[in-house]
């Protein structure tokens, strides 16, 4: 994965002058996202490349709007689990003029939002991590897209054991609408760069 980074490191310098390019971080759940992402920020700030990181996963909406909805589990967790529309109109919609963003940031502990306001430099390199982000919703949003390709039996062994445990959790909300979002979306295919996640 070191030189993927690399890769995308030396690509990215000549991107963010006089402009901001917004790429998006991809790839199933424990497919190596955010330590991908950590990795490429290193970089980032050895080179002085001004950038701001936002983790999809940070903007989930309370539980009473993902779970007992009377939908389908992996419709919850697809659809649901974070306001798609809200992200798109607070978020993505500002990202290319915005100086400032305002989020509700989700406190697991409490289940409540906080909102955050993040302001933006002019020219920069504006990071999204998570999963779905070539959802249709979001996916025109993005100049470049890296996707993190995991198989899911590494993905699951990289879950903690009790939480393994459920398995008829992964089976009927995980692993369901993952299916649905490579068979909708194809973003291994979309992607710009994808990356081999061992």
């Amino acid at each position: 994965m070191h030189s993927e980074v690399n890769e995308l490191k030396d690509f990215l310098i000549d991107k963010v002058k006089g402009r901001r390019f917004i790429i998006g971080i991809d790839g199933l759940s424990r497919s190596g996202k955010t330590t991908f992402t950590e990795e490429l920020e290193k970089r980032l700030e050895t080179e002085n490349i001004p950038f701001r990181t936002f983790h999809i996963d940070d903007h989930i909406v309370t539980r009473e709007n993902r779970y007992d909805t009377g939908q389908e589990e992996w419709y919850e967790y697809y659809h649901l689990q974070w306001d798609v529309e809200g992200l798109r109109v607070k978020l993505f919609d500002k990202l290319k003029y915005a100086s400032e963003v305002a989020l509700p940031y989700y406190d697991k502990g409490s289940d409540t939002h906080q909102f955050h306001t993040i302001t933006l430099p002019e020219n920069c390199l504006l990071i999204i991590e998570g999963i779905f982000l070539q959802r249709k919703e979001w996916k025109h949003f993005f100049d470049y897209i890296v996707y993190l390709d995991c198989p899911r039996e590494k993905r699951f062994l990289r879950e903690k054991e009790e939480i393994r445990a459920n398995i008829s959790k992964f089976i009927n909300r995980y692993w369901k609408a993952e299916e649905y979002y490579l068979d909708s979306e194809q973003p291994i295919k979309s992607a710009d760069m994808v990356v081999e996640s061992n």
